[in-house]
Order: structure tokens, then sequence, then C-alpha cells
């Protein structure tokens, strides 16, 4: 115990030497200037979204918009279907989220829990899988979808997501945490009957709420950006995605630029928040994961 106070008292006075002080300050300037550049763009944005194209394009810039063209965000709104946009990409996350989660979290639970023949020559070849290009598998694809007449519908968008198609790095995310539970765990369970599903979700799952959360959001951003995949496969303008909308928006507005950022600046406002709210939570289950009794 006293060895223990004894480091201790020597880290917190090294902590306060006058060169760690300065290493300190050199490090809050480097994140401070890179938090200025990151948050430089976004701003851009909003002040764009609430000018009129004289304005945004005005020099020197003009920060704040006077007067502010609210009529920005009704005008852009009213210009194509966003509203329909926003239900069809909503249809596509909520059903691309749980089968990521589910698809992935269970691939990541037979590695490290269950013994089979292979296992590890399987894992490899699923982590190669990370290596290979989406370009690579794109015409193959396309014309497996079109052969079962799945194109223009929302099919090859989600589908993919319930086999965990490209979904190796969550896979190996997910792994790493799982390979942090106690294996006691499942023989306690194994012991009393259950089974390796009974095992996968009373007991995995529920000690490994953050690292799924943090999939569910990443699961959530790409769906909710996708503009690859809907370009390729939808047709139907009734049927586009944000992502999609916008890129025709932008193609048919590109002289109206206010209405094009307003546009833009709805369209990321829902991934803001939801990582606003979830980032808490995900980071404290993600610190406890393995440690809850």
């Amino acid at each position: 115990m006293t060895q223990h106070s004894t480091t201790t008292t020597t880290r917190k006075v090294q902590s306060n030497t006058p060169a760690a002080r300065v290493g300190r300050g050199v490090i809050y300037v480097i994140l401070a200037v890179v938090v200025v550049a990151c948050l430089i763009p976004f701003v851009w944005l909003v002040r764009s979204s609430m000018m009129n194209t004289e304005q945004i394009f005005s020099y020197p810039p003009q920060w704040i918009p006077k007067p502010f063209e609210w009529s920005n965000f009704t005008g852009s709104m009213t210009s194509a279907p966003f509203g329909r946009y926003f239900l069809n990409t909503l249809t596509v996350v909520v059903l691309v989220v749980p089968g990521t989660i589910l698809a992935t979290s269970a691939a990541a639970f037979a590695f490290p829990r269950l013994v089979w023949k292979g296992r590890t020559l399987c894992f490899w070849v699923c982590m190669a899988t990370m290596m290979l290009p989406y370009a690579a598998t794109l015409i193959p694809t396309f014309i497996g979808w079109q052969a079962i007449g799945a194109v223009d519908t929302y099919f090859p968008l989600v589908v993919p997501a319930w086999f965990a198609v490209g979904g190796a790095s969550n896979i190996f995310m997910l792994r790493q945490f799982f390979l942090q539970i106690p294996h006691e765990l499942d023989e306690a369970m194994y012991v009393d009957g259950g089974s390796p599903w009974r095992v996968f979700w009373s007991v995995i799952l529920p000690l490994n709420a953050g690292p799924l959360t943090l999939v569910g959001i990443f699961s959530t951003i790409g769906a909710w950006n996708d503009l690859l995949g809907p370009l390729i496969y939808l047709s139907d303008q009734s049927k586009f995605t944000l992502s999609l909308g916008l890129a025709s928006f932008r193609s048919l507005y590109s002289s109206q630029w206010g209405y094009l950022m307003a546009a833009s600046l709805l369209v990321i406002l829902p991934i803001l928040v939801l990582f606003a709210f979830a980032q808490r939570m995900m980071l404290g289950n993600v610190a406890l994961t393995g440690l809850k009794g």
C-alpha cells in the first residue's frame, strides 16, 4: 500500500513539472487547431444555408448572414420531395441496422467462443475481404440482383446486412470485445443446460452493449450516407434515399447554392442528433465492457 501511494505521489509531482505543463499545453494547442479545422466546413455550411448566393461568395467572406434567408429551408424542401426521401432512407436504416448487429455479432461470437474445425482459416479469409475493393465485386453483384429481378428495390441495400456482407471490420472489433468475457460464464451456462444460442443471447450480448451500440451507430451512418448503392440499384425517383435525392437536387439546382446548403444541412442534422445522444452511452458502455457482473 505504501509503495503504491509513493508511486502515485511521484507521478503527480512529475505531471506538475514545467516540462510536463508545457507538453500538455502543446497538445491542447494541437487539438484545438485540429478541432477548428474540422469545424470550419460545418460552420461554413450552416452560415451558407442562411444566405443568398451573392452573400455566400462575397469577398472577404461574410460569416454572419445579413439578412437571414430562412426561406432557403422551406424552398429546398418544397423544390424536391425530401419528405419522401427521408421516409425511404429511414426504411433502409431500420432494416439494415438490426441485420448488421445480429449478423456481425453472431459471426464474432462463433470465432472466439465456439470450437469448430477450420475457424482460424475462416477468420483470416473473413479479414482478407477487407482488402477486396468494393468495385471488384460491383458488376457480378449487380448481375446477380438483376437476374432475380431485385433491381430498383431495396433488397440489394438491405439483404447483404443480414448476412454480414462487408462487415468484416465490425466482426473483428466485436470479436476483440468478446474475447474479454471470461469463458467461465459460458461453461456455467452450459452446465445449466444452456445452448450456444442461449450463451450468445443471455451472456455475450448483454455484456457488450457498448460495442453493439458502436456498430449500430456506424451502420446507421453508413446506410444514411450511402450514395453508391442507391445510385446503382434505384431508378424510380419515388424510391430515392436522401443521399441520392440530394445528388439529383444538386444537378437541378446547382445555381441555387442557398437551397443546396440548406438541404445538405437538413440531411446531416439527424445523424448529428443521433451521435450527440448516443456518444455518452456508447463510450461509457465500451469502457465497462466485460466488467459488469
